[in-house]
């Protein structure tokens, strides 16, 4: 007979969860558009007092453009990675910007953490085992993709060794 094994009384090893980095906070967000409307306000009228009031219409429209394109680049933020090491596998929960969830789960004995560099500086991250490979942390900068590789092959290597 083969025992159930129940992941919610299964010992967390290690865990990290990625998210894509924002430099703007939404505070910020919002100092930036009340400064960038102020301005196209501003801009607007001086057109207007001087007669191209057909301008004063595309000041209005590059704010509204600027705020559609930190909305997207805002939802984007929402997609995030979540990887465990938990009993004997390693799980990877990837949540998407819509909220859609994907599942794997690889066993972590045989689990390869795979950093292939590029020459331009880039890289990209792999988890690999049974001739299967899935690519993980591809929203992270090159730097913090070596670290993860460096955390997590760690984190393997301290699993092995401890006793069972």
């Amino acid at each position: 007979m083969i025992a159930a094994t129940d992941p919610l009384t299964e010992t967390v090893h290690w865990e990290a969860v990625l998210r894509p980095h924002r430099s703007l906070p939404p505070g910020g967000f919002l100092v930036l558009m009340l400064a960038l409307g102020a301005v196209s306000f501003v801009s607007g009228v001086l057109f207007v007092s001087i007669g191209a009031w057909p301008v004063c219409g595309f000041f209005g429209l590059d704010v509204l453009l600027v705020y559609i394109a930190f909305r997207l680049n805002y939802r984007g933020a929402r997609m995030r990675e979540i990887l465990r090491l938990i009993g004997g596998d390693l799980t990877v929960e990837r949540i998407g910007v819509r909220g859609d969830r994907r599942h794997w789960r690889m066993q972590a004995f045989w689990l390869r953490v795979e950093l292939i560099e590029a020459r331009d500086g880039g890289n990209r991250l792999l988890v690999t085992t049974h001739g299967r490979s899935l690519p993980i942390g591809a929203f992270l900068t090159p730097d913090e993709r070596r670290d993860l590789a460096r955390e997590l092959t760690a984190a393997l290597r301290r699993w092995k060794a401890a006793p069972l």
